[in-house]
């Protein structure tokens, strides 16, 4: 061909094309060839590529598709769905234009985030859609950034009082005068959400929004839903979410949140000097402030401002979620409750201690089961630093390691892998509180799963209160970083349980996902209650 006889435009075509040619033929001779050898030597064999997928270029069918079932809310269900008809446990799909492997394996898992977690990241995409609202934080950072957070709040939840139930008993009796008790329908749902906030706030910024005895926590719950619902559907959509500019409701709900944290972090910084003569407020007061803990550490307002809203995010969603789908079934299963109201009877109406919730073995086996079958985070994802593997999902039946190139994306569904019927038996779609129980008249134990129960994830990241590895804490105890929310859901639960003897399900419709960056029921938890 005669390039010189060529219009310019393709000429310039002409040259590009030549130009991708030769370098698809660089990196085949030089990184290609270092990956052959790579997955020569570890036996790694293709993913197979997930059965419907047509458009293996950009997957915008796909894409489509799981748009379809988010708006139907039901895409949870679709992702479960595509496991179960096509058989395999790990598969491969491209959603517009980025390769994607989804597992629903605990080996790889467990490879991704305990036992090579420092060649994974949160990528790029999710990290790009989080930080305008919640900024550099625990949870959406990486490397050194990930690191300093997690020195820095490491030994301020090792001191945090989680076992220290007064605060949580002044919220909760807010929560029980504010239910009606003449048989009225409640959601409860909605007051959950107001107890979280008014507890979490009162923990971070050591003033609550007491929005159970307002009414209100003057907009910011609002603002803050509305931003994660905002934040969410960007990260579905990756880079093309530059496409769409911010609308005026995002960024008057961001500046809302920000503007609300940024005042009780001025508050704190201006007695800086104070709180560094004091070795804890703790000592002073009695009481654990955690924004005054992070004001002795640092002097940036955005990284403390970040790291709070992280810990909000945190600690408020992901309990008031747990207990909307905990009273919602409660209010279903008549059975459920006489037993619960059985073990809660044995505190003859005392609140009970940190320990006693401990021993509550019914109670942690309805949350646990609830955490099962509607966890709060159901999917994930995580992308390579560098070219790697992972134990399973290659080859026909997915016994063969996989090559993962780096920058590779892959994610799981907790929610589907919470339903495998080889680890959780035929009736892994039921809700069973007995499947976590021991039997003495049997001598059948209860579970006592590992990779493959991951409510909360597992490995470094939510290990913030042990110095163990994290592959050995996360074996010793999968809630170690998630205590004061799990502390919460049962002391509130029990209360609850105190206050009233009668429950009635005023919602007929069964869980129905609500998905931003946590999950919940979209009908609340519609009961009425009777003393």
């Amino acid at each position: 061909m005669n390039i010189s006889r060529l219009p310019l435009v393709a000429k310039a075509a002409a040259l590009l094309t030549v130009a991708y040619i030769l370098y698809q033929i660089y990196i085949q001779l030089t990184i290609g060839a270092k990956r052959r050898a790579f997955q020569r030597e570890k036996g790694t064999l293709p993913v197979p590529w997930l059965y419907t997928l047509k458009d293996r270029f950009m997957g915008v069918d796909v894409f489509m598709e799981n748009m379809k079932a988010l708006k139907a809310r039901n895409i949870l269900a679709l992702g479960k769905s595509r496991f179960d008809l096509q058989k395999v446990r790990t598969y491969r799909m491209v959603m517009l234009g980025r390769d994607v492997f989804i597992t629903i394996e605990p080996e790889n898992l467990k490879t991704i985030q305990a036992v090579d977690f420092k060649k994974w990241s949160l990528g790029s995409r999710r990290k790009t859609a989080f930080r305008p609202l919640l900024g550099i934080g625990i949870f959406t950072s990486d490397g050194a950034d990930w690191q300093h957070s997690r020195e820095m709040l490491r030994p301020n939840f090792a001191r945090s009082q989680v076992g220290d139930l007064a605060t949580f008993e002044r919220h909760v009796s807010h929560l029980v005068e504010a239910i009606p008790t003449d048989g009225s329908t409640v959601d409860l749902s909605e007051m959950f959400f107001r107890l979280t906030m008014d507890s979490a706030t009162e923990f971070l910024f050591g003033e609550s929004t007491e929005s159970l005895t307002k009414g209100s926590s003057e907009g910011f719950s609002d603002a803050f839903m509305r931003s994660q619902d905002f934040v969410a559907n960007n990260s579905r959509w990756g880079s093309w979410a530059k496409l769409f500019p911010a609308n005026k409701q995002w960024l008057a709900d961001q500046k809302f949140v920000h503007d609300f944290v940024d005042y009780y972090v001025q508050k704190n910084m201006a007695k800086r000097s104070e709180l560094l003569r004091e070795k804890s407020n703790a000592e002073k007061s009695g009481r654990y402030i955690f924004i005054d803990e992070i004001v002795r550490q640092t002097e940036d307002p955005i990284r403390i401002r970040s790291e709070l809203l992280n810990i909000l995010l945190a600690g408020r969603d992901t309990t008031a979620s747990l207990l909307t789908n905990v009273w919602d079934t409660l209010a279903k299963r008549p059975d459920i409750w006489s037993c619960l109201q059985s073990e809660v009877a044995k505190l003859d109406g005392k609140a009970p201690t940190f320990e006693q919730l401990k021993e509550m073995k019914y109670l942690k086996g309805l949350l646990n089961e609830s955490l099962r079958l509607y966890p709060v985070v159901p999917v994930n994802s995580r992308e390579a630093l560098e070219d790697t593997t992972l134990p399973l999902g290659g080859g026909p039946d997915g016994s063969a390691p996989v090559f993962v190139p780096k920058g590779q994306v892959v994610s799981w569904s907790t929610y589907a892998m919470h339903r495998r019927r080889d680890y959780y038996g035929e009736d892994a779609d039921d809700f069973k509180v007995e499947r976590w129980l021991d039997d003495a008249e049997t001598g059948r134990k209860g579970l006592r799963p590992g990779w493959e129960y991951l409510p909360f994830n597992g490995g470094a990241r939510i290990c913030l209160v042990s110095d163990s590895s994290p592959v050995k804490a996360i074996q010793t105890d999968i809630f170690k970083g998630q205590q004061f929310a799990l502390t919460e859901a049962s002391y509130t639960t029990v209360r609850l349980c105190q206050a009233f003897s009668k429950i009635e399900s005023r919602n007929p419709s069964p869980w129905t996902e609500s998905l931003t960056l946590t999950c919940v029921n979209l009908h609340g938890a519609n009961v009425a209650l009777k003393l």
